[in-house]
């Protein structure tokens, strides 16, 4: 983890200085301005539809493009899509199985939220990001609405830019002659009056064939609530016209004003309505944060939203967003603030990253990290691997990729190569259906279900000082309560999102993803576990069904030489900032029964109760159903 020392100092400092002070520090924020940024084609991603990842059957190649730098060929595979996801930095609460509700600084969902809700990850497609809704979002989490009915993924407060026309699809181009008499432009005549003209449209006259002619100037007459042109106003009529000029009206736009126009989504540059912002964002922090998942070659844009705080209206306070162990971009979407920037109260910022190496990772804030990890601003993010979407001999397929400068592995030149290809050709096929949590040439990853489990625990009694104006001790912080996913057992066994009351009197989904796991008999299930602790250290033993560790920090468990070095465990610790893929292989029907239940729970018994006896800690069931 990146240290945040030195932020810790001038935070605290920060925080104590007088009122009027903050207000001044704070004052650049204006500056800043909430919006969302998913575009539908880039320079890596230049074809029409980036929603899905095609098939993998080779490396994107690379060409010199018109303006010196390499493009993709597009005659070719171009692998990866284009993935967004926008979130809230703010406050809200979360209840514990004891019932104790915690105070929470936290990341809410501000995409994506009936699959949150639903314990999906709130990573979306240009296509469903970039929808508005179509009706008016009430205040708090519109998921409590009922998520039977509710199924809107887009980007919340995403709204039609009312300074932009742009082309419309449907619409039908108006055509005009014109009469001269003189030399100069007479009368116009409208030959059809088009549709879809909802915005400003344009005239223009051909040029004046006699000697010294000048050309003519027009101004267009616009019915714009039926969207058609209704005559032609010559404001200027020209000189020396020998034969009538051609009249040439621009093509029909659609007024991004107008909500029963077509083509809307063309209006959609970002721009943003703050208020279903504001009531949506408001105290809809999650524990744990919102839930992300990319594939290899994807390209994702992730926008954090500063909302600002309820609880605590006397603090300014910064959010970022930091990829822990993630090779970014650019320093510059490290989330770092000394090397990246932080988002004030009422600003957005949109971090780019290029998908890397497939394996289980965590984000977190990153101002003052001992408090805001503390108080839950921290949540998991996932890579796929391109082996989902390969067909045929996996071994193939794995040389296949090595031809990819981005991920080639060559382990006699390179000493830090991540990905060697299997030192046993297992004749593995993938039939475009299975599923892997990493590349492995060989199929020994292959899983059927995935569920993340996030280890994380909080001191309440930092909580609630951090919720009523007081110092913070945070040489006295010391974890009591101990959570997978954000909840503690029994809470890890109850199905579906859990919900909290806040502070506005409106119940909000705080604990979205549940902690059961279910494998499917004679199936495998990927567990990706991190641990998002900042004080302890975190240990979970699996009863009955061995743990395969097949991945250690977003890395393959392989040598060099392309030998698996996975191994079976009882247990497994970790410490925060850790992450392992394990996998729970329940195949042997003999052993693992239909209906059978298994317990994964932590030996540390003082972690599994919540800061007193019974309830509470990390445990959760293994059900084989």
């Amino acid at each position: 983890m990146k240290s945040g020392k030195a932020l810790f100092g001038l935070e605290s400092i920060r925080r104590r200085v007088p009122a009027v002070l903050l207000v001044l520090l704070a004052h650049p924020a204006g500056a800043q301005s909430f919006r969302v940024q998913c575009p539908t084609s880039t320079l890596t991603h230049p074809n029409a539809n980036n929603d899905v990842s095609p098939p993998y059957t080779g490396p994107t190649v690379l060409q010199p493009g018109s303006q010196g730098y390499l493009v993709p060929d597009t005659s070719k595979p171009v692998n990866g899509a284009i993935k967004c996801q926008q979130i809230s930095g703010g406050d809200g609460y979360a209840t514990m199985a004891d019932g104790t509700q915690s105070y929470l600084f936290a990341f809410g969902p501000l995409s994506g939220l009936a699959d949150i809700a639903k314990g999906l990850p709130g990573t979306e497609s240009p296509s469903v990001f970039n929808s508005v809704y179509p009706g008016t979002l009430l205040p708090g989490d519109p998921a409590t609405a009922g998520l039977g009915t509710f199924n809107y993924n887009g980007a919340v407060g995403l709204a039609n830019d009312q300074a932009v026309t742009v082309p419309t699809a449907n619409g039908v181009q108006a055509t005009a002659t014109a009469s001269i008499a003189n030399g100069v432009v007479g009368s116009v005549t409208i030959t059809n009056p088009g549709s879809g003209y909802y915005g400003p449209a344009t005239v223009t006259f051909g040029p004046a064939t006699g000697a010294n002619g000048v050309t003519a100037l027009g101004n267009v007459l616009l019915d714009a609530i039926a969207g058609k042109i209704t005559g032609v106003d010559v404001a200027f009529a020209g000189a020396n016209y020998t034969t009538a000029p051609t009249v040439t009206i621009s093509p029909p736009t659609t007024n991004c004003q107008n909500p029963a126009a077509a083509n809307l989504s063309a209006c959609l540059t970002g721009h943003v309505d703050p208020r279903p912002i504001m009531d949506v964002g408001v105290m809809n922090g999650n524990q744990p944060a919102p839930l992300m998942a990319i594939d290899e070659d994807d390209e994702y844009f992730l926008t954090l939203t500063n909302v600002g705080m309820i609880m605590r209206p006397d603090l300014f306070e910064q959010h970022t967003v930091h990829f822990h162990g993630y090779p970014n971009a650019s320093a510059f979407y490290d989330g770092v603030p000394d090397a990246s920037v932080a988002i004030n109260i009422g600003g957005s910022f949109s971090y780019y990253y290029l998908a890397p190496d497939a394996g289980t990772y965590f984000f977190h804030c990153h101002i003052t990290p001992p408090e805001h990890l503390q108080m839950g601003m921290v949540g998991q993010l996932y890579v796929r691997p391109r082996q989902n979407r390969y067909a045929g001999d996996l071994y193939a397929g794995l040389r296949l990729q090595q031809g990819d400068l981005r991920t080639a592995c060559n382990s006699a030149v390179d000493i830090l190569c991540s990905n060697p290809l299997p030192a046993v050709q297992t004749g593995a096929k993938n039939d475009g259906t299975q599923k892997y949590a990493y590349n492995d040439g060989d199929g020994s990853t292959r899983y059927d279900v995935e569920y993340p489990l996030q280890m994380h625990g909080f001191d309440p009694d930092f909580h609630f000082v951090g919720m009523t104006f007081n110092p913070e001790g945070f040489v006295d912080m010391k974890d009591k309560y101990f959570l997978l996913n954000g909840r503690s057992y029994p809470d890890t066994v109850t199905p579906g999102p859990m919900q909290t009351q806040s502070s506005d009197g409106t119940s909000h989904v705080s604990q979205p993803l549940s902690s059961i796991i279910n494998i499917p008999t004679g199936g495998r299930a990927l567990l990706r576990i991190s641990c998002l602790d900042v004080s302890e250290y975190q240990t979970l033993a699996s009863l009955g069904i061995p743990m395969k560790v097949i991945g250690y920090n977003a890395k393959l468990l392989r040598d060099q030489a392309g030998n698996n070095l996975y191994y079976t465990t009882n247990s497994i610790t970790l410490g925060g900032g850790e992450s392992l893929d394990v996998l729970l292989d329940a195949s042997d029907t003999t052993k693992y029964p239909s209906g059978s239940i298994f317990y994964l729970y932590t030996p540390n018994l003082d972690h599994l109760s919540n800061d007193a006896e019974n309830f509470g800690g990390l445990m959760t069931e293994v059900r084989i159903n």
